[in-house]
């Protein structure tokens, strides 16, 4: 390590590593824990349910989602977002809350998710809408110890 001390390399920055990464895991675990009690709640409410999920007489929710699927799909979202400016941020939002109705639909199609008749896709859009913006704050909100304040929501 003695010869590294003289070198004309930069020294790697390795707390901005470390906060950047506890800002992901951070919002990961925010993500699924946020996503899993909505689940519980619309499904203890009758809105929704999951006739095929694992462990079916101890979990009333798709747990193998919110403990797997939720963490890397939040993931890839934190990591095309942190990447992109502010415009595209807001379409790529935007487009997931369209998406998310239509991937539903297609699961209800195959047995996966059945909804209540008073449900409305309409109200996944504003709900996936809120959730990726409240999950962006939070990132957001992790990271602001590298941006010295916290961030404004017209930053999103």
């Amino acid at each position: 390590m003695k010869h590294l001390r003289n070198s004309s390399l930069s020294p790697l920055p390795r707390k901005r590593f470390l906060v950047s990464k506890l800002s992901y895991i951070t919002t990961i675990l925010f993500a699924s824990l946020f996503g899993t009690y909505l689940d519980l709640y619309l499904v203890g409410k009758n809105i929704y349910e999951f006739p095929i999920r694992p462990f079916p007489t101890i979990f009333s929710i798709n747990i193998a989602f919110t403990m797997a699927g939720l963490p890397f799909l939040t993931w890839m979202f934190l990591f095309v977002m942190n990447r992109i400016n502010r415009w595209k941020r807001l379409v790529l939002i935007f487009t997931l809350s369209i998406i998310c109705p239509a991937i539903e639909k297609m699961s209800e199609h195959f047995g996966l998710f059945f909804h209540s008749e008073k449900w409305s896709h309409s109200y996944s859009f504003f709900g996936y809408f809120l959730f990726l913006i409240i999950v962006w704050s939070v990132f957001k909100w992790c990271n602001r110890g590298k941006q010295g304040a916290f961030p404004p929501l017209s930053s999103i």
